[in-house]
């Protein structure tokens, strides 16, 4: 299928990036251009790293104006359609002159630099632009997904201080507009000084504190103030296990290093290349490989603003044929939902296109990478499957394209410059196929600097278990030949008779079904066992439901975990619980289960798919399988 000559010249690439980190990050730093060199590329003062120390540049010169002088002045940065079928393409040209024009709207409001502005707008390219302008001025971005709650933007105003706001009038989803300035409306706090609106209505009203979003009229240069490498780019929320959101803060030179550098190791996009990162900017992976580093990189992206499979499960199949995407880069929660659907709805369409297929935001299963690669890529994409965090900033583990070879199920081996072990409860290093907890034992530029406005729990919760290694709180398994497959989370663990047990274990054997499309498992008390599980599964269309199905779950989960898992119910479902971003919030289902209160839910995708998990509990909780 392929053939690999170059893994040993990699893995010797790869030993001299660790045995000469400094050194190595030196020369990776090249890949971005610079006002002022460093003094020093890395200040170790554990766990607060600091990279590239002394340096100075800035974001927006980065993604725009180092084109300006080369081809790429007029190449297409980025292709845009909504559900609408509305479309919008833009040059890098025209992008510079577009960030310009709103830079000096926002310097003429008081943006300066070290203000934080909050963005709580849709995925349409004057929400880039806004992010490109607010770090132009020296300025911190906290950008909020367009579909969280008023509380939700109220706590990170609250936190990280922000001073103005930039929305827009509303956002379509499956059909429906959906009001976003109602929502910021709704929040009335002091030290907001304006709120920028870009009116996709037509009858926004200036009032207040509320301005609209200038018409470009004319060009204005507005010069990117430097900043230095240390200066925070971005803050970004992220919530844990409690719901409780963390205020994760990246750097400016480190940050764009690692993502620029990451995203040519992993998918060697070119001058040819149109990616799609299918993740919006309210996430990390929108941040980083959305925005940041294909523009540093200098290549064209495809945005699209709607559901993926609104109008019906054609719709991204369609878009790839449309505008002859090369490269696509998903998460495997959208790719079960896919599953879940006939066929013919990605084979009526010319893929052909693609070169290359990506995985992220959580372990893909063996089936599911199988189904991606069989369907989508037809056979002849790799795909590369990356793991990493909002607080990494970029990938971690990630297949080097081209020198590697592939394992479904796995994330192959860590980046040049990532030192990455599976460790036990005492942090020594684990022997070959022992489940363990993965940890990064050297410092790297994606780093995030910290959580805002609290050191103690930046140190608590990433450094505190181990000695001087990073923890993400995820299992993971090393095979013999260094691949590391990614389990899940380390406190998503069911604990049966003394066996630990993770989520993703059971729910990998329960999706070996055919006729299963997603799954998704949490322990519940067993007086005998300690705990024992709860299952809830969505079939694939078509398929009804029976007892024979139960017990050809179980079955199976026997067969490829064994006997010591055990089940108290299997609930089906038509659809799970999940965050915006497409992770499955166990926490709610196991709320449901032992009848607790479910706590916060302001990241939750559709707050009907709970009162569903409920119901369906409610109709079975008396048949114990």
């Amino acid at each position: 299928m392929y053939y690999y000559p170059y893994v040993n010249r990699y893995i010797e690439f790869y030993n001299y990036s660790i045995n000469n980190l400094e050194d190595f990050w030196a020369y990776q730093a090249n890949i971005i251009p610079w006002f002022r060199r460093w003094d020093k590329v890395l200040e170790d003062n554990h766990p607060f790293y600091k990279w590239f120390v002394g340096g100075l540049l800035n974001a927006s010169y980065v993604c725009l104006d180092q084109h300006l002088e080369t081809y790429r002045k007029d190449k297409v940065a980025f292709y845009w359609e909504n559900e609408l079928g509305e479309r919008e393409t833009v040059s890098y040209y025209e992008l510079y002159n577009r960030v310009n024009y709103f830079s000096k709207f926002l310097q003429d409001l008081g943006v300066k630099k070290g203000d934080v502005v909050l963005i709580y707008m849709p995925l349409v390219i004057d929400a880039i632009v806004a992010m490109l302008s607010v770090v132009r001025l020296g300025a911190i971005h906290n950008v909020v997904f367009s579909g969280f709650s008023k509380n939700a933007i109220l706590g990170r105003i609250e936190d990280s201080k922000a001073k103005f706001i930039i929305t827009a009038t509303h956002t379509y989803r499956r059909g429906k507009k959906v009001d976003l300035l109602s929502v910021i409306k709704e929040i009335n706090v002091d030290s907001i000084q304006n709120i920028v609106v870009l009116d996709r209505s037509g009858d926004f009203k200036e009032e207040g504190k509320y301005v609209k979003w200038p018409t470009y009229k004319e060009f204005v240069y507005v010069p990117p103030v430097p900043v230095e490498s240390t200066h925070p780019l971005f803050v970004l929320y992220t919530s844990g296990t409690t719901g409780k959101p963390k205020g994760i803060v990246h750097s400016t030179g480190g940050y764009l290093v690692y993502v620029a550098s990451t995203l040519r190791w992993a998918f060697n996009v070119d001058n040819d290349s149109i990616w799609w990162c299918t993740a919006d900017i309210g996430w990390i992976t929108g941040h980083s490989y959305v925005v940041y580093a294909p523009l540093a990189l200098g290549i064209t992206s495809f945005i699209y603003e709607g559901a993926p499979d609104y109008p019906d499960p054609s719709k991204w199949w369609s878009l790839i044929e449309k505008y002859k995407i090369t490269e696509f880069y998903t998460s495997p929660t959208a790719l079960r939902m896919f599953m879940k659907y006939d066929l013919k709805y990605v084979l009526d369409h010319d893929l052909s296109s693609l070169r290359m297929l990506g995985s992220v935001g959580e372990p893909i299963n063996p089936e599911v990478w199988e189904w991606f690669y069989v369907n989508i890529g037809r056979s002849k994409c790799p795909i590369i499957d990356t793991w990493w965090q909002t607080e990494t900033g970029g990938f971690m583990i990630a297949p080097f394209i081209g020198i590697l070879p592939l394992k479904p199920g796995f994330a192959s081996l860590p980046l040049p410059g990532v030192l990455v072990d599976v460790v036990d409860e005492q942090g020594n290093s684990l022997p070959p196929n022992t489940k363990g907890y993965i940890v990064v034992k050297s410092p790297w530029p994606g780093m995030m600097m910290g959580i805002l406005n609290d050191d103690e729990k930046y140190k608590e919760v990433y450094w505190s278990k181990f000695e001087k290694m990073y923890y993400p709180g995820d299992y993971a398994i090393r095979t013999e030949d260094g691949y590391f497959q990614l389990l899940g989370r380390a406190d998503e663990v069911i604990k049966i008779a003394g066996h630990r047990i993770g989520t993703f274990e059971v729910e990998s054997a329960i999706l070996e079904n055919d006729f299963v499309a997603e799954a998704a498992v949490v322990g519940v008390p067993d007086e005998v066992r300690g705990e024992v599980v709860a299952a809830f599964v969505t079939l694939k269309q078509g398929v009804s439901v029976n007892e024979e199905l139960k017990q050809k779950i179980i079955g199976k989960v026997r067969e490829i975990i064994g006997p010591v898992v055990v089940f108290s119910s299997i609930f089906f479902v038509d659809k799970l619980p999940k965050t915006r971003s497409g992770k499955i919030m166990r926490r709610l289902l196991k709320a449901v289960v032992l009848g607790k209160e479910l706590g916060d839910i302001t990241t939750l995708e559709e707050e009907a798919s709970v009162e569903e998990v409920k119901k369906a509990y409610e109709e079975v909780k008396r048949s114990i399988v």
